[in-house]
Parts: C-alpha cells; structure tokens; sequence
C-alpha cells in the first residue's frame, strides 16, 4: 500500500534515547509485530551479494554513494556510535540533490534475511544533523524492518546549521521540509531494487524535532507514508523560538544577561507546590508527584511569596510578576494575540537530582547569557550576527519572522483531509511535565486539526469522533521531553500505529510505564492507561 506521488498539501537533539535507551528498549521487543508479518514468499531479501551493486542504480534526483554488506554482530556506525548487536544488513548511503545548492544524506539500512516488506523513518532531533543510528540498528531492524534516516541536509549542529541556512537558503529548505521526503521517496527504490518486492508499508516515527517532521510530513506529503507517529511536535517552530525568546526577556533586567530574575535553584519550589496543592483533583492519584492535567490546576506562584526580603524558600514580588508573564506565555503587544501559549505547571522542574539541581526544566531553554535559539533569530530571520535581543518586538520583529520563514518551516496546517483520504493514521503524544514544546500548543494544534477536518467552528464530540477515525491525540502525565520525569514515560509507539494501519485497529488505550530510577532493570513503579484525548476542558 506504499505510494509515490507529488507533493500536496498548503504550503532539542537526537531522538531522546539517553538516559531511557534500555527502558525504551524494554517496549519495542514488544512494540514489533511479528505475528504480523505479510506472506513471506515474495519478500526474502537478497542474499546473492547484490547490496555492493546498488551503486549502480540510477535515481532521479539522487546517487547511491555507498551501498555494503554489514556481518550480523557489534556494529560501529558511521557517526563512531558503538551498536552492540545488529543482524547482517546492506547498508545504504546515498546523496539526493533535488534542486542546486540542496544536498540531502540520506541512509537506508535493510535486512539482508527476513524482511517485513515495512519501511520504518526516523526522526531527528532539534537542528542536528546527526542520524538516529541506534534506532536505525535496534530491535525494529532485527524484527524485519528496512529503517531510514537523514542528516536534514545539512552538517553539525546550531549554530552550524544557522550560519549555513543564511549562506544557502536551500538548507533552509531541507531543514524545514524537503529532507525527509527526499530520503523516503529514494528509500522505496532502494530497497525494492534489493528486495526484488515493493514495500507494503511505510511509517515514520520522530519526537520534537522528529515530531515537527512528522506532521509536516501528513501536511505536505500525505502519501509519503501509511503511518506517523509524532511526539511532542515542535511544528509551531517560529512561534516556538518566539515562546523561549519570551521567557528569556522576562526572566531578565533589560540590558542585563548576568542574573535572571528567577534563578534555576528557585523552579523546584513551583513545580513541588503545584503538585501538591492539585494531586489527586486533577484525575490523577493523590500519591503522585506529578500532575495528570495540569488544566484542573490553579496554582497561584504568589503562593509562594517570601513574607519579606528573600529567601531560597520563596519567591519575591518580583519573581511572582515574572512568573505569571511566564506561564500566560508570548503575546503580541499591539493585538493582545497570543503568539505561544505558556508551558503547564508542574513543567517548570520535573526532574531534579538528590542535590536539588535542575536536570529538566524551563531552565534548559530559557537562556543563559543569551536567549535560547538566538542563533536562529540572529542568522535565519535577521541574518545579523549582531542582532540585539533586548530590541525584539513582538509585533513587527515576528510578522516578519512569520512571513519569511512560516512558509517553510512551520508545519502548523490542519487541514488533513488528504491524508486521510490517502489513508493515513497519524497518532500525536506529548508530555504534560514537557517544558520545550508547550502541551497546551500540541493540544491547540489537535483542535484546529477537528475544526478543519470536520468543517466545524465549534466542533463537538461528533466531530472529534470523525477525526479520531485518522488522528489521535494522547497525553501523557508527568512525562518530560520526549521521555524521562516522573510520571509513566515508557510506551510502546510502534505497535499502535502498525495495527491502526493494518489491522484498522485504532489504539483506545495505549499503556506507560514508569520503571524504578527509569531503569527497566530495577522493576516497574506504576503502569498507566493512555487514553485519547476528546478535547474536552
């Protein structure tokens, strides 16, 4: 059911593995569908020899610079990363230039016995360049799956990939939208000219970056692939940057980067006070230390205000003003509209070490001695290397952000009907506890998808219901960025959406888990039911 067409539609890193590779391997030996596997007569892969000879295949706007067998066993990717086990596979590297001035990397790794007749993409992570080699070489690989990556098209990382995109706008381009589906268009034939079969399926799955991709993806090219999985989407990229701008220059004296208003030391306290002023009244289990939706949430920072002076205890007038700015999130001055919604309560510190330090919170993307993301405002909007932060307006300087870069990297139309009546599924998560992407965006997003696929202002439950035949949405309580905090951040992805697209088995409840020190090894704390969000207050 795989499908070439033309392009329709309008218009933080890599994937999180880290600190949860071996939780989040734990699911995905159960996330593979082996017993659903398609007829194998016509789909054994080669096993003449014949991967070195794609080479010599001939693609339209790409070339196959390397294509060669790998032994099954330890496997050292081209990046240096050390795969412990992989199974024999070809691997593929090849080079699409769609356009001068464009030059897409791209690799294709396919199973040299066993394979599935499935394609599986994977995203990438913030503006690097550096493929998710360790997904591609895991457990889907080994289960049968032919896995995909690209480096976006271009090298390194911010602010590389910022001074190269005001060199060459191309890359630009590539970043925002054209990489992924090059590399999936020249991936079909690739492998159907080793397999000797054309793949039935094809699914991408990505986070943050990966998940901006992913609805890019269903927005411009919604034949692409069968199946999407995209978590904690950072689709809505300029008012994104724009949101961590905000909270830079509210958290600061202007003309001053030393000190912020609000130290990092002092989150801790919001995030330990909302959870215990709303646990247990917001859906969840009065024993958490984590909030299940922070919507059901009235938490006050003034709560917290020191009866005088200051203390590392409590907040001071001062902080609780540039808290409250902080949580209602960028505004344009002029109209009052809201350009980027606040991150939720219980995001500001969601993990913090046996010291007290912060390891996951607002902290990471507020800024340091300068704003987070500046290099994207200095050399993609402004193309100034001294473009000065403390002069931002957010009415004049983001009309014109919007306007030269919206078109090619938001990924922010909800208008799906061609995907779904191309026949795709698409399944959106993001965490509650994520302090990056704004679960309160991600949800805004999913309302507009109702409304314009629905034809509905003000659509209700038979609204919802329509859209939830193609697209759910699931929330994830506690969960951080991608993974990790303290709720239940573990879930097999996977699954789903194969047994959506193939089986017509949409996903109504999808379990997490929360394991001990997020270690599979020292045992399961709580398990959780996911279930799809109705869009109900």
């Amino acid at each position: 059911m795989t499908r070439l067409r033309t392009p329709a539609g309008k218009n933080a890193r890599l994937p999180h593995l880290g600190r949860l590779v071996a939780a989040i391997a734990a699911v995905l030996s159960m996330a593979i569908p082996l017993n659903a596997r398609p007829s194998a007569a016509s789909v054994t892969a080669a096993e003449s020899g014949t991967c070195e000879g794609l080479t010599a295949m001939t693609l339209p706007d790409a070339t196959v610079t390397l294509a060669e067998s790998v032994p099954a066993g330890r496997y050292t990717s081209p990046d240096g990363r050390v795969l412990p086990s992989v199974p024999a596979f070809c691997r593929v590297h090849g080079v699409a230039k769609p356009v001068p001035n464009s030059s897409i990397g791209f690799e294709v790794w396919i199973p040299q016995q066993g394979w599935n007749q499935r394609l599986l993409m994977f995203g990438n992570g913030g503006y690097s360049s550096a493929i998710d080699f360790p997904s591609m070489g895991g457990l889907a690989l080994s289960a049968g799956y032919a896995t995909v990556g690209t480096d976006t098209g271009h090298t390194g990382d911010d602010p590389d990939v910022f001074r190269q995109g005001a060199a060459n706008p191309e890359i630009i381009v590539d970043w925002g939208h054209r990489a992924v589906h090059e590399t999936i268009v020249n991936a079909k034939p690739i492998v159907e000219a080793y397999t000797g079969a054309k793949p039935r399926y094809s699914y991408f799955i990505g986070c943050s970056t990966g998940g901006h991709q992913a609805l890019m993806e269903a927005q411009r090219y919604p034949d692409d692939f069968d199946g999407i999985v995209a978590g904690a989407p950072g689709n809505n990229r300029v008012a994104l940057n724009a949101g961590f701008l905000w909270q830079f220059l509210r958290n600061h004296t202007p003309g001053s980067t030393s000190d912020p208003i609000v130290p990092a030391a002092k989150l801790p306290l919001l995030t330990s006070a909302a959870v215990k002023r709303c646990r247990g009244g917001d859906g969840g289990l009065a024993t958490d230390d984590f909030l299940t939706d922070p919507r059901r949430c009235s938490f006050d920072p003034a709560s917290l205000r020191c009866p005088a002076g200051d203390a590392p205890t409590c907040l001071t007038k001062r902080q609780v003003q540039a808290l409250r700015e902080m949580y209602a999130g960028a505004r344009d001055p002029r109209t009052g509209e809201q350009i980027y919604p606040g991150w939720p309560v219980g995001s500001e510190a969601p993990v913090v070490d046996a010291a007290g330090t912060v390891r996951v919170g607002w902290s990471a993307y507020w800024g340091t001695t300068e704003p987070a993301r500046a290099n994207f405002w200095r050399y993609w909007v402004f193309n100034d290397p001294n473009w000065n932060w403390w002069t931002f307006d957010f009415h004049r300087d983001l009309r014109l952000a919007q306007k030269k870069l919206g078109p090619i990297i938001n990924a922010t139309d909800p208008d799906l009907r061609p995907f779904r009546r191309s026949g795709g599924k698409l399944i959106m998560y993001t965490g509650w506890a994520d302090p990056v992407v704004s679960a309160h965006d991600t949800i805004d997003y999913f309302r507009q998808v109702v409304r314009a696929t629905s034809g509905e202002r003000q659509p209700g439950s038979a609204a919802v219901a329509r859209t939830r035949e193609f697209a759910r949405l699931f929330m994830v309580p506690g969960m951080a960025h991608c993974g990790g905090g303290p709720g239940p951040n573990v879930f097999d992805k996977l699954t789903p959406i194969v047994n959506w697209v193939e089986r017509g088995a949409a996903p109504a409840e999808i379990v997490a888990t929360k394991y001990v020190h997020d270690n599979p090894a020292d045992g399961v704390a709580m398990t959780r039911p996911l279930r799809p969000f109705t869009c109900q207050p």
